[in-house]
């Protein structure tokens, strides 16, 4: 499963990772490695709730998360 994430500078400095393939999955951090490490853990644990609850197919065995190009989080 590949689930693509958008990576953006807030105006007040906070970066905000977004998992664009799971609809609310987005957290900030101080810098872009923390946002996306929390959004990475925050999307972990709603596909095993949606596997948890027979909304996933159980078999998804491998999860990536794709990146933006370095170029377009600046």
């Amino acid at each position: 499963m590949q689930l693509n994430v958008e990576l953006e500078r807030e105006e007040d400095g906070r970066w905000i990772a977004e998992v664009v393939d799971l609809p609310g999955v987005l957290a900030y951090g101080d810098d872009p490695d923390n946002a996306l490490r929390a959004a990475r853990a925050l999307a972990l644990r709603v596909i095993a709730d949606r596997i948890e609850h027979g909304e996933l197919d159980a078999q998804a065995n491998r999860v990536e998360l794709v990146l933006p190009q370095p170029s377009t989080a600046a």
